[in-house]
């Protein structure tokens, strides 16, 4: 593709709205990222009654028409793959509980509410809609869950469907945030061998923001502990604390809006639940800021701009393009 015609080719594919669909979707951090980009999100399917709650009380401001076309779902395995609109990129933050420290490791052999299966749930929609991409998110344990065997599971699997498979151990604190939370990313195209692939993941950038920063006080933390589901309550020195820092000299408490900025969701980002449930939530998050770096990068990678360095999210521009308000 030459002269006019590239160029032509170029000024369309930057025109064209990228689609997503958002599964096991939480409270919507995937869906938050990839708006801040360009995206379009145009269906999710959360099964947890109050994180639809908050999902659907920030997300259908931003993407209204999913929800006026009834696009948003409770428990994947009871839809039907033809109802699911026709999407470029498949994310998901599949259930960690099989691959995690709480969940005991057990892997594909988890039965309860069938979560260890989640993943052949992706695998089915991707080989039914065959969109462009996946982005999928996990806890760092599942790298070497059963000596490796559950991730190189997952890798043939994704392969042998026709997608490449790329993956990085990434953390909050890479992308401004101040917290360590280490999740393991993993990004695929079809149609291109992962031998051959030319995606590149987003270079780390210095933090936006301290633990002073987060509680507007002298702590005695710059980065924070990872935002937990449970073990609440321990105290500051027991080595399960997670909620607690010292902040000028006094001991506080993690609460619902210092967890918003350690997780980069926007200022207006409401809870419509109890500050158990909210903090429940923070913790199953992703953090927005650093899936939005690697979702920049999947968009260029589709409109045939990718480039080393991610300008739709460079740290030079963070200042002026802060995350859109919902």
């Amino acid at each position: 593709m030459r002269g006019k015609s590239k160029e032509i080719f170029q000024k369309k594919m930057k025109k064209k709205s990228i689609k997503i669909i958002d599964l096991f979707a939480g409270i919507g951090g995937f869906h938050v990222a990839f708006h801040n980009v360009g995206a379009k999100c145009v269906f999710a399917s959360e099964i947890d009654k109050y994180a639809r709650m908050t999902y659907e009380h920030n997300l259908k401001k931003i993407d209204p028409e999913m929800f006026k076309k009834d696009m948003f779902k409770g428990d994947i395995q009871e839809v039907s793959f033809e109802d699911i609109p026709d999407f470029d990129v498949l994310c998901a933050g599949f259930p960690c509980q099989p691959f995690s420290q709480i969940g005991y490791k057990r892997g594909f052999q988890e039965e309860q509410a069938n979560r260890g299966n989640m993943f052949f749930e992706i695998v089915k929609i991707l080989k039914s809609k065959r969109p462009k991409a996946f982005f999928l998110e996990n806890v760092r344990h599942l790298l070497k869950h059963e000596k490796g065997r559950t991730f190189l599971i997952i890798k043939e699997t994704l392969e042998k469907i026709g997608y490449s498979f790329q993956y990085k151990m990434v953390k909050a604190s890479d992308y401004g945030r101040p917290q360590h939370r280490p999740r393991l990313f993993m990004v695929g195209f079809r149609d291109e061998s992962t031998a051959e692939s030319s995606f590149v993941f987003p270079k780390k950038i210095p933090l936006e923001l301290t633990m002073s920063d987060i509680f507007n006080g002298k702590c005695d933390r710059e980065i924070g502990f990872t935002l937990r589901v449970g073990g609440r309550g321990s105290k500051i020195d027991d080595r399960r604390n997670w909620e607690f820092y010292r902040v000028n000299g006094k001991v506080k408490r993690l609460g619902i809006e210092e967890g918003k900025k350690m997780q980069g969701f926007p200022e207006d980002f409401e809870f419509p639940v109890s500050e158990i449930q909210a903090m429940k939530q923070l913790g199953n998050s992703v953090a927005v800021p650093a899936v939005q770096a690697v979702a920049a990068n999947i968009m260029k990678y589709l409109r045939n701009e990718l480039s080393e360095s991610y300008n739709l999210f460079d740290y030079a521009e963070q200042k002026k393009s802060a995350p859109v308000k919902v």
